[in-house]
């Protein structure tokens, strides 16, 4: 095995291992001692899935989220440095990809220490695979404005560049927020423009759903229990 940073994709929401992830993972996460972890709790739910005779308190957690301290972060290197192979896990999906392990990504390239990427689900690709929208040019976007004239402002940007660009605009929205943010939408794009709401992708009650914005009014279900991915298209 590389001494290397490993980036350790983790099941979205209950979906049994064996459904989303190869065995390899699992070989490489039992050679592994520390792990920098979106959140301590569910990383170790996530490893006790992974294997559950793995010894949990015989490994080292470190931290990285939106409180965590640049300085901090850099430090976290020291064991893979020092030999010692690492992992970076996320709260759900690949870390790095909308996530905070980005940042301590971008610290091991500028030291030139090695990184490998491993196989596993990306609710961002899955959701553009399963909408019929163009898969050669699409921008993920994140979070929208919370404030809703900014937040129809950009709605209307974004619609603008699908037409102007023929490119797939994607962004998510927290589930008390999804049935305010899809009536914006309907409220604010052409009746022609397509939308895809996904929810729960690779999970038992799995929603991919793509209609014009005229085919949503009226038949829009609750979306306020369920994180979203929100994709719109010509």
């Amino acid at each position: 095995m590389d001494t290397a940073l490993y980036l350790l994709p983790v099941t979205l929401g209950d979906t049994a291992i064996e459904r989303v992830l190869p065995s390899y993972n699992k070989e490489i996460i039992l050679q592994i001692k520390h792990f920098i972890v979106e959140d301590v709790r569910s990383a170790r739910r996530f490893l006790k899935k992974v294997d559950r005779d793995i010894d949990i308190d015989g490994l080292a957690f470190y931290p990285l989220n939106k409180h965590t301290a640049p300085e901090v972060v850099s430090g976290y290197l020291r064991p893979l440095e020092e030999g010692h192979p690492m992992g970076v896990i996320s709260e759900a999906g690949c870390p790095a990809v909308a996530d905070p392990g980005a940042d301590v990504v971008a610290i091991a390239q500028r030291k030139n220490l090695k990184v490998v990427p491993l196989v596993g689900p990306s609710s961002i690709i899955l959701s553009v695979m399963g909408s019929g929208f163009n898969g050669q040019s699409f921008a993920f976007h994140g979070y929208l404005p919370i404030d809703p004239s900014e937040r129809i402002k950009r709605i209307k940007e974004l619609e603008q560049r699908i037409y102007g660009e023929s490119q797939t605009q994607l962004f998510i929205e927290t589930p008390y927020r999804n049935n305010k943010m899809a009536e914006d939408i309907l409220k604010t794009c052409r009746p022609q423009t397509k939308l895809c709401i996904a929810a729960n992708i690779t999970c038992e009650d799995e929603y991919i759903k793509t209609k014009t914005i005229r085919e949503w009014k009226g038949h829009l279900p609750d979306l306020s229990k369920i994180p979203c991915i929100f994709l719109i298209y010509k």
